[in-house]
């Protein structure tokens, strides 16, 4: 394995990443904050508890887990959208660096990005709510398998694309959807039983059911099933990587 081509495109795209930091850091913490004060403290204040735990903290994981999916997939995407973009992904193509090699510095560069932004969004929600985690080593569990699968499927995204609208195309008209609709501010035992039937069946609902009962032990659905669907959702995604690299998709044309 060549770790100092992975630690080039590593190193490259961290940096890229603390250039632009009022854009990659400032502005999704600001946001998150917003929804804080808004649902946290003037919403919160006049709902009752959700199974004994404040709406304000019950908002903390769904909405750390929006900014992850949002910006895991964003990072990666543009990531590997740019080299395209300005044909240096061919001088990468024909260096002597597998295709493993450009994935890992890609996706681990991107998930890096997520799990740091994830983490001084969690450290910014103790300022506005109550926070307290059960299970710290399953919460970074969570955190660290979102992250990377979430930045395997922006990589796929980058890779097909082919202009800078269908980078946002993804993200905004269906991850962030089933994001809200996943559980990010309620309950889904909220629901009627036909919607909570539906909700089963977006893959969203099982990575925020999880990571909120590494928080306060509360779930939605079991936590072996939010292990197993998140693991097949980065399977899937795996293979899809494969076989991009394999058939040259998009890059080799």
């Amino acid at each position: 394995m060549n770790l100092r081509a992975i630690k080039s495109i590593y190193v490259f795209e961290m940096s890229r990443w603390f250039r632009t930091i009022m854009q990659s850091i400032l502005s999704p913490v600001i946001s998150t904050s917003l929804y804080f004060i808004v649902f946290g403290a003037a919403i919160g204040s006049r709902m009752t508890d959700i199974e004994g735990v404040e709406y304000g903290s019950f908002l903390v994981p769904g909405l750390i887990m929006l900014m992850l999916l949002t910006q895991s997939t964003a990072n990666a995407s543009f990531g590997i959208y740019f080299p395209k973009f300005v044909g240096t992904i061919y001088e990468l193509l024909s260096a002597p660096v597998s295709y493993f090699e450009i994935v890992c510095g890609y996706v681990g560069g991107a998930a890096t990005k997520s799990i740091l932004l994830g983490l001084i969004i969690l450290a910014t929600a103790y300022l506005f709510v109550p926070v307290h985690i059960l299970h710290p080593l399953w919460m970074v569990t969570f955190l660290v398998l979102t992250a990377v699968t979430f930045s395997l499927l922006g990589f796929i995204i980058g890779i097909w694309a082919d202009g800078f609208e269908k980078l946002q195309l993804v993200p905004l008209l269906i991850i962030t959807p089933l994001t809200f609709l996943g559980g990010s501010f309620y309950s889904i035992d909220m629901l009627p039983p036909f919607w909570q039937t539906v909700t089963l069946f977006n893959p969203v609902v099982y990575l925020i059911s999880g990571f909120r009962w590494a928080f306060y032990g509360l779930a939605d659905v079991s936590i072996t099933t939010s292990l197993v669907m998140t693991f097949v959702f980065l399977a899937a995604c795996l293979t899809v990587v494969a076989r991009i690299f394999q058939t040259g998709y998009r890059l080799k044309s």
